[in-house]
């Protein structure tokens, strides 16, 4: 028989700051609360002792009532269970919970203990985060398809040297409109933090993208030194971030054939992973690299595509890493990615 005590939460429970319910995993009732539950429904403990899980469910939630007691009941079998609910108020207002079910044993049974955490605010964030970067990605693309239409059409009409000239900086701009479009996507993907890549050899993963920029600018030289043979998970945030540095350097050189030099090591520092890209530029706007640091600040950027040091930087925080950027006074940039460092693969 099991006492009442083990249905019970115990008074310590009051004191944190998630939502601690107690189900049974058979019927799906909460057996007992925490305070930072009732705040989160809406009612007191007696009450949604009283629910069911139809009556606490949004009517417009994707998944039934069914799911969360599947759910409950898998979690007594030692089944991870961690998902996100949409439960209906007392007061009758819509809030978005993560849930995070583990056994816990009561006497003869078990019964399910649930983490509850209210995610409102960050999930409609996300959300409209995704909206947003859908609709720049979609407005980006379509802005500079019409450009690049019209400009097109007006230097095929145009009658005199100075329409024609004006034609080629309407296409330009739509060049630059469209590989903005791509800094979106991948900023969006490096900030969406998707799980993937594999361990490599830094020098070879950069060696591939400083080949693919080969195609393209074929006059220049990028040079790779390896002090020594460093690892790091690589993915598609990696080549984005190597891929716009390397671009950087070439497409601002005043030469004909510019060299960049590429060394990979260790940090003496820390001996995280160190990639070091050097050219002899001109320095980067100082306006710029504060950009990249200032929450508040907004500057109009010109180096690379415009968002390129953001690409960067994003990227390579992704990867749990660090971007530093030094200008000389007047010559020479060097961009530095660190990143954390992984053993060989066997």
């Amino acid at each position: 028989m099991t006492c009442r005590t083990e249905t019970r939460l115990r008074a310590a429970y009051d004191d944190l700051h998630v939502g601690i319910a107690l189900y049974d995993p058979v019927t799906g009732a909460i057996l007992d609360a925490n305070e930072r539950l009732e705040s989160i429904f809406g009612v007191t403990t007696e009450t949604l002792r009283e629910l069911s899980v139809e009556t606490y469910t949004a009517n417009t939630h994707s998944f039934s009532a069914s799911v969360f007691r599947d759910r409950l009941r898998a979690s007594t079998e030692g089944e991870t269970q961690t998902f996100v609910w949409r439960v209906k108020r007392g007061d009758g207002e819509l809030v978005w919970v993560r849930v995070h079910c583990s056994p816990r044993p009561a006497g003869d049974r078990m019964l399910v203990r649930a983490e509850v955490r209210d995610i409102t605010d960050s999930y409609h964030t996300q959300r409209r985060e995704e909206l947003f970067w859908r609709l720049l990605r979609h407005n980006l693309r379509n802005g500079a398809n019409v450009l690049t239409g019209h400009g097109e059409r007006i230097a095929t009409a145009a009658e005199t040297e100075r329409v024609r000239a004006s034609a080629e900086v309407v296409r330009e701009t739509a060049s630059d409109l469209g590989r903005m479009a791509e800094s979106v996507t991948e900023i969006e993907q490096a900030m969406g933090g998707a799980e993937g890549g594999r361990r490599r050899r830094v020098a070879d993963a950069i060696r591939e993208v400083a080949d693919d920029l080969a195609a393209d600018h074929p006059d220049a030289t990028v040079e790779i030194t390896e002090r020594e043979r460093m690892w790091t998970n690589v993915d598609d945030a990696f080549v984005h971030a190597v891929a716009h540095a390397l671009e950087n350097a070439v497409c601002h050189a005043e030469g004909s054939a510019p060299v960049v030099a590429v060394t990979v090591g260790p940090s003496p520092n820390t001996g995280r992973v160190e990639i070091q890209i050097a050219d002899d530029n001109p320095p980067i706007p100082a306006a710029e690299l504060h950009a990249l640091n200032d929450r508040t600040e907004t500057t109009t950027t010109s180096h690379g595509s415009g968002v390129g040091l953001f690409v960067m930087k994003w990227c390579i925080e992704s990867l749990g890493g660090e971007l530093a950027i030094e200008s000389g006074d007047r010559r020479g940039n060097t961009v530095r990615f660190y990143l954390p460092p992984k053993t060989p693969p066997a």
